[in-house]
């Protein structure tokens, strides 16, 4: 008796090769519409499917495969006689093989300005109920729902047996499909929905595609790879274009990532060197070479090997300005020529355009912050807030000064990207000092002070969290520092107050932290 193919596909890639193959084994084909066309097209012959089910396709071709002559012939357990009686009993027949693959609901969504209608049209029904029934079957349905599977499924059905080992790799393939396919279209349907700023969804369905295969991890002995969010990627690292330089790392990424939201904070130029996913040098300045250079002086021995950041097109000035640094990656939203042209004699230089400016609000992009724990997530809002310096409170006899409160603001928006504790001193928009990663504050606030040295001196400093006891504004006030901002809240407030007045400094306290764990 000859085997029975039902091949319903959108991609046609590969279609008539993979049809013919399978009429030359003697196996019939059922096919649907422009299916069907595009292999009589090719010379292959296929059968419609409402010959099969005795019902023409309707509703614009919504409904054509949803009928039991079709699923029962793919559901039927080959090895339950009252399952082969039932299908005896109403003349349905065996179906061996389903190829489908979906339409593009990711593709559609994707286009600008695609509307409600539009994508509601673009949800596959019958493909992945197909896809389905033949993976719950697939010890003797083969399911194919990659063009890349044709040759190798034709090649086994020559051999004369297929593989268990082949048949379950195939029905797994295919319910990935279907479920990444499902997870796309909740996820985009989900973005149109209003929760309001902070609400959590009770279940949350993400979707991520696979874009690059890394080197390593962290370390050689754990495999990594880059995943995008397709619905978060218009301007962001995961879709950005690589110009010059050898592959990026799993730590390229990682330390890019820290230094694209470091200079997001900004609306002025803004540029950020990061080492090891914290930032070791940020500045701003009137262009951005002006800002590289800030950077650069900020930490001059941290950023060799580092990664940097830019909030505008890098151009040739910026790329004069670095002329001597050596850094292993710098990030910009765009380049001009003659910046590439100068950059490209930095053979060892990885260069990444992202296409899309990186300013204030870039955090607030993503959906949601997920950190992985033990069997779960932990699911948060993204770190976003944008603070206002004019509703901070002065708790000190003394005021900030105009040009204080400017650089308490920048210090402020630099320390939340710095692991917490987190320390910040800051002079005439660049850093100058940056503590972070301690188990307690003082210790941050001491490597910051000793990172700063003689630049400490009528400095400011920020602090990610409330200051629990006097000893930081005590070291602070040492080293010569003018004023601390700090979120405030601590049950020893007075007594961090009473140091600062003490010590001669201004304080302000914003009344909100920025932990970084």
């Amino acid at each position: 008796m000859a085997k029975t193919a039902l091949i319903s596909v959108y991609d046609k890639g590969g279609l008539v090769e993979f049809g013919r193959g399978l009429a030359d084994l003697g196996w019939e084909i059922i096919s649907t519409g422009g299916t069907a066309a595009a292999l009589a097209a090719g010379g292959v012959a296929a059968r419609d499917v409402a010959s099969l089910t005795g019902f023409p396709e309707i509703l614009s071709g919504r409904v054509k495969t949803l009928h039991p002559a079709v699923f029962g012939g793919i559901l039927g357990r080959r090895d339950d006689p009252a399952h082969q009686a039932e299908l005896a009993d109403h003349g349905i027949g065996p179906i061996d093989l389903v190829a489908v693959n979906l339409y593009p609901f990711r593709a559609t969504v994707e286009r600008p300005g695609v509307d409600l209608d539009t994508a509601l049209e673009n949800i596959d029904i019958g493909g992945p109920s197909l896809i389905r029934a033949a993976a719950k079957n697939h010890p003797a349905v083969l399911v194919v729902t990659d063009p890349a599977d044709y040759v190798p499924v034709l090649e086994a059905l020559r051999a004369g047996e297929v593989a268990p080992e082949l048949r379950y790799r195939l029905a797994y393939e295919a319910l990935a499909h279907t479920a990444a396919y499902d997870a796309a279209i909740s996820a985009w349907l989900g973005l149109r929905i209003d929760r309001g700023p902070a609400e959590l969804p009770d279940q949350l369905v993400t979707y991520w595609e696979r874009t690059g295969q890394l080197s390593y991890g962290e370390n050689p002995h754990q495999a990594a790879a880059v995943y995008r969010d397709p619905f978060y990627h218009v301007g962001l690292l995961a879709a950005a274009r690589q110009l010059q330089g050898k592959p990026l790392s799993f730590n390229n990424y990682n330390d890019a990532q820290g230094a694209i939201a470091a200079v997001a904070e900004f609306a002025e130029p803004a540029a950020a060197a990061v080492k090891h996913a914290t930032p070791c040098g940020v500045g701003l300045g009137d262009t951005v070479a002006g800002a590289c250079e800030r950077a650069r002086a900020a930490d001059p021995v941290s950023i060799y090997g580092g990664i940097l950041a830019v909030n505008r097109t890098f151009d040739a000035e910026a790329a004069e300005a670095l002329r001597r640094v050596h850094l292993d990656l710098l990030v910009a939203p765009d380049f001009a020529p003659a910046a590439l042209t100068a950059l490209a004699k930095k053979t060892k230089l990885r260069v990444l355009a992202t296409g899309a400016a990186m300013t204030a609000g870039y955090q607030a992009l993503g959906n949601y912050d997920l950190k992985r724990i033990g069997g779960g997530l932990l699911v948060q809002t993204p770190d976003y807030r944008a603070d206002d310096p004019a509703a901070w409170r002065t708790v000190t006899k003394l005021p900030p000064t105009a040009a204080q409160l400017a650089d308490l603001a920048f210090a402020w928006r630099v320390v939340k990207h710095v692991r917490s504790n987190a320390i910040v001193l800051a002079r005439e928009g660049m850093t100058v000092g940056i503590g972070g990663g301690q188990t307690n504050r003082v210790t941050a606030a001491r490597l910051a002070i000793d990172a700063a040295g003689e630049r400490a001196r009528g400095a400011v400093l920020a602090s990610d969290a409330f200051i629990p006891f006097p000893d930081t504004v005590q070291a602070a006030a040492a080293a010569g520092v003018a004023a601390i901002v700090q979120p405030g809240g601590s049950i020893r407030d007075d007594e961090a107050i009473a140091a600062a007045d003490e010590g001669g400094l201004a304080m302000v306290l914003t009344g909100a932290r920025h932990l970084r764990h």
